[in-house]
């Protein structure tokens, strides 16, 4: 039924959940996953007094998620599944967005994500990419929830 799934991965407890779940799912149907990790340079262009700041914090961010796609991997061949690992860098583009815009790409035909069921107050504050996800997403959505209490 699904042979590519894409899941998003930021090194968090609740995406670590996320990817537990899709983990099993792919072993179950012999898929394909693509795990994504974002990078998100628009916040730093806002607080960077000097490009050379810029640069070494952007530096930074992009080996971070060189790191968790390496351990995301590292688990996933571990469980006999096969993946692929992709960073995104983004300015000007909401996480939910290109994590939809992936999907597309890459042939994906489920999104498997974590998230950590707010609501209320928290939620509005917070803001919600999985929820955004879910509403802007051509390919089913699974939410893996991860309590707040647990993340």
């Amino acid at each position: 039924m699904y042979s590519r799934i894409l899941v998003p991965i930021d090194g968090s407890p609740t995406a670590e959940r996320g990817l537990r779940e899709a983990i099993d799912i792919a072993a179950q149907m012999k898929a394909h996953l693509v795990l994504l990790h974002i990078v998100d340079d628009y916040p730093m262009l806002l607080e960077m007094s000097s490009a050379a700041t810029f640069e070494a914090s952007r530096r930074h961010l992009l080996k971070f998620g060189e790191d968790v796609l390496d351990q995301a991997r590292k688990r996933v061949d571990e469980a006999g599944v096969s993946s692929e690992g992709v960073l995104r860098e983004v300015t000007s583009l909401r996480a939910a967005d290109a994590i939809v815009e992936e999907a597309g790409k890459r042939g994906c035909q489920l999104i498997v994500m974590g998230t950590h069921g707010r609501r209320g107050f928290n939620r509005l504050a917070m803001g919600s990419d999985a929820e955004l996800v879910l509403r802007e997403s051509p390919v089913p959505v699974l939410l893996v929830r991860c309590p707040d209490d647990k993340a």
